[in-house]
């Protein structure tokens, strides 16, 4: 095994980034331990970096810092910070405008580092503890995060999480992919494995339960553009994923400039953030600041808000119970 792993940074307070380099097919990955990032995903012969992200590591701290980060330890939003659990209302950080939680709170997953538990050319594993109190989420949350390329180029990140309390545990990758490396995503379609979306108020909270996509600007049953004209609503949203029975299963096809994402997943949930408020400020992999569309966010989890809502998958996560996600992302030529 070559040492495949480097010094990325040193932050203000102290610890030390690090990055590695993984390399499997034709596909090769650079992970970092600030949030468990995927800081850059590429394809032999193609020039640019298929996941926006910074070559430096001070806009991960700023506006970059979801860009590839594994955010929880309750990803998406929870309305007002206020959830039940075992009957009692637990109080969350509202870090979203003050009115919502999310990502787990300032100080979630995404936004600290983790220890890289163990790396090969191929595979790079990192933990993380949550403190109990954090963000007013109870209990000691220990977080597990593997990245492995297999011989095909397709990334596998498994994460899984043990608690000593009753707490809530829903973790989300947070990638934005651009596969044509074009500063918008004009040119790309995306296919969804869903027949129903969550409605969201104006805090980006679910309205009651799953609605059909047909009819909507949210039916990606049949590939279609992301992007669209200024007055239909923007698409942050929760797409209820067919299951057909089996742990892993198809949750969306994503295509561009002769490239195609595949994502299957363990999750019941697909967040879908389509870039329109992306304002990076710092140069990213091409040397430019990324703007509105730039990347679209694909985020497997369980639905948002589920704690609010019975008929949801819900997300709490006892002592002695194993939380456990499975993605794959698998970039191919078309």
């Amino acid at each position: 095994m070559t040492d495949t792993r480097e010094i990325f940074a040193t932050t203000p307070e102290g610890d030390t980034v690090e990055i590695v380099t993984l390399r499997g097919g034709p596909a090769t990955a650079r992970v970092m331990t600030w949030g468990a990032t995927l800081q850059d995903f590429r394809l032999g012969g193609i020039e640019h970096s298929l996941v926006l992200g910074s070559p430096v590591f001070e806009p991960y701290r700023a506006g970059m810092k979801n860009y590839g980060a594994i955010v929880g330890r309750a990803a998406n939003r929870i309305a007002g910070g206020r959830a039940p659990l075992n009957g009692q209302t637990v109080q969350l950080e509202t870090n979203e405008a003050g009115r919502t939680a999310i990502h787990g709170g300032s100080d979630g997953c995404g936004y600290v580092n983790w220890a890289l538990a163990g790396h090969s050319d191929t595979t790079a594993t990192f933990t993380l503890t949550l403190a109990d109190g954090q963000a007013g989420y109870p209990g000691n949350l220990t977080l597990t995060a593997t990245y492995s390329l297999d011989d095909e180029g397709a990334l596998t990140l498994e994460i899984t999480g043990e608690t000593d309390a009753p707490t809530f545990c829903n973790i989300a990758h947070h990638s934005y992919w651009n596969l044509d490396g074009t500063p918008t995503l004009d040119g790309h379609t995306l296919h969804v494995d869903a027949d129903s979306y969550l409605a969201i108020d104006a805090d980006k909270i679910p309205l009651n339960g799953p609605e059909p996509v047909a009819g909507t600007r949210f039916d990606f049953r049949k590939p279609r553009t992301i992007t669209t004209p200024e007055d239909t609503p923007k698409l942050d949203h929760n797409f209820c994923l067919r299951l057909p029975g089996t742990p892993m299963h198809p949750a969306c096809t994503l295509r561009a400039g002769g490239l195609q994402l595949e994502i299957d997943t363990t999750e019941p949930g697909l967040q879908v953030y389509d870039g329109s408020g992306l304002n990076s400020q710092a140069p990213g992999h091409g040397g430019a600041p990324y703007g509105p569309h730039a990347g679209v966010a694909i985020e497997p989890q369980k639905w948002p808000d589920a704690p609010n809502h019975p008929d949801y998958p819900q997300i709490t996560l006892s002592p002695g119970e194993t939380y456990r996600q499975v993605s794959r992302f698998h970039v191919t030529r078309i």
